[in-house]
């Protein structure tokens, strides 16, 4: 089998319709791009960042007894959008699946305490061993952020602790958390996706049934009154500085929190903001530029 790849260059506005005609024309899959190399300033809680002028891309299957027209595929979609560029590729299945398979391998993070690619072998196998399927959300283990806050939950307490993780992308840092012996982890993250990657990853390893992860709105409503024992929050400087009073109401007295996302430049002020509820206890670096900073919630 052959993936054909319809791209077309867009404007901001265009995007929705753009995408809801490809799906419509059959696309397995469409997918957004940068067009121009603009850099996205931090979105807030609830905003969905996007470039100004965007490459949708619609994924198509070319099966071998089954050919699809890309002439005619092209000229219909220019009868819609007859002044947006449009070009096309096709790519071999076997390219399409290794390229993204191979980029991953299993990753320690600490003793006995491992991230591992659902498609390999545990390198040990009576080790603490996170299975992901990297491909569905940001939080492979690979970045910076993501691995200081794995290494950081492997060092605090979480047996049978109450955690949440706010920003859960993959879900691999509430997975983790249930496999280092969390009694319950809630999950939330402004992205759907981000959601059922979260779902389908604690399915992988076993631990769905211990695992809460929904959009802010109902993470809210079911979290009710429930306060953390451990709170993680792996997303970026704006949105933590924003949310620090929220979250200060989310973690029990003398709770544990790690905060990462976070570069050089941004240490101080976040640290500030936080200040005012936590006690600040460590400021740890990763790859040059990527820090996570833990403490405690102010007794109360």
């Amino acid at each position: 089998m052959k993936w054909l790849q319809i791209h077309i260059t867009v404007e901001q506005a265009q995007v929705d319709f753009t995408e809801t005609l490809l799906s419509s024309l059959g696309a397995v899959s469409v997918t957004l791009n940068d067009a121009e190399n603009q850099d996205l300033l931090e979105p807030l809680p609830g905003e969905t960042p996007l470039w100004n002028k965007v490459i949708v891309t619609g994924i198509y299957a070319q099966e071998d007894d089954e050919q699809i027209d890309v002439e005619a595929l092209e000229t219909f979609i220019r009868t819609q959008m007859p002044e947006a560029p449009i070009r096309s590729e096709f790519l071999e299945d076997q390219a399409w699946e290794r390229t993204w398979m191979d980029a991953y391998e299993p990753i320690q993070i600490a003793e006995k305490y491992w991230i591992v690619p659902e498609w390999m072998e545990a390198p040990e196998a009576d080790a603490v061993n996170i299975k992901l399927d990297p491909g569905l959300a940001f939080g492979t283990g690979n970045h910076a952020s993501t691995f200081l806050c794995l290494q950081w939950l492997g060092k605090v307490d979480v047996k049978d602790k109450i955690v949440i993780d706010y920003g859960c992308g993959s879900g691999i840092l509430g997975v983790a958390a249930l496999l280092l012996g969390a009694r319950k982890v809630y999950a939330t993250d402004i992205d759907p996706q981000a959601v059922l990657a979260t779902k389908q990853n604690a399915e992988l390893n076993g631990v769905l049934n211990q695992l809460y992860v929904g959009l802010p709105e109902e993470f809210n409503k079911v979290l009710a009154d429930q306060k953390a024992d451990v709170f993680v929050a792996n997303i970026l400087a704006g949105p933590l500085m924003a949310l620090a009073a929220e979250f200060s109401t989310l973690i029990k007295s003398e709770g544990k929190f790690a905060l990462a996302g976070i570069i050089e430049e941004q240490v101080t002020d976040v640290s500030n903001v936080y200040s005012e509820f936590f006690d600040i206890m460590e400021v740890e670096k990763r790859d040059e530029n990527w820090y996570r900073i833990s403490g405690s919630r102010h007794m109360y």
